[in-house]
């Protein structure tokens, strides 16, 4: 289990992860509901061992608990990937009703995020949309990943975030899978 704690003068995060976890178990309160059930999405999914506990100056906004949340998490998933040999590459296509998502993962030491989160609503589960983009993007840097997600199509704004983070989750996944070789010509990620 990896442990990430975090504290600031806006936040208070404690995280504990394991990945390719066969029996999920997952606590997470940061005392937004609806990011709480993001998370859980991205850890059920992603077959994780998960404990988040947050606390953050909410009265100011969602930003703070937010970024440090991605940060904590992206760094603990860097020393995750780190410790073994993976597969590297994982992607999916996830459909969510009427919503279309594509994600694509690279562990590769190389923090990236391109996101087309196309939302027509400013917030959603009282949080800014536009803090899905800068969340993913925040942990993509901290993980040391290229990730990438394109929804192709959505009428529903939940819809289009949830097949996102299904769609992340399903990705890392596969990224993450054991491998007995190396999956780099250069000798290092």
């Amino acid at each position: 289990m990896i442990t990430i704690n975090r504290k600031t003068k806006e936040t208070n995060i404690e995280l504990a992860l394991k990945v390719n976890s066969q029996n999920p178990q997952v606590t997470i309160d940061t005392g937004l509901p609806f990011f709480d059930h993001m998370l859980d999405q991205l850890a059920s999914h992603g077959a994780w061992d998960l404990s988040i506990k947050m606390t953050a100056d909410l009265k100011v906004d969602d930003h703070h608990g937010i970024e440090d949340v991605a940060i904590c998490l992206g760094k603990a998933l860097y020393k995750a990937w780190k410790e073994q040999n993976n597969h590297r590459y994982g992607q999916r296509l996830l459909p969510m009703d009427e919503s279309l998502s594509m994600v694509a993962v690279d562990l590769c030491g190389r923090g990236y995020c391109v996101t087309n989160l196309p939302f027509t609503m400013e917030q959603l589960g009282g949080i800014s949309t536009e803090m899905w983009q800068h969340f993913f993007y925040t942990f993509a840097i901290n993980a040391q990943i290229n990730l990438h997600i394109d929804n192709r199509y959505f009428s529903n704004n939940h819809h289009l975030i949830e097949g996102a983070f299904k769609g992340v989750a399903y990705a890392l996944k596969e990224a993450l899978e054991p491998n007995q070789t190396s999956t780099t010509t250069k000798g290092v990620l």
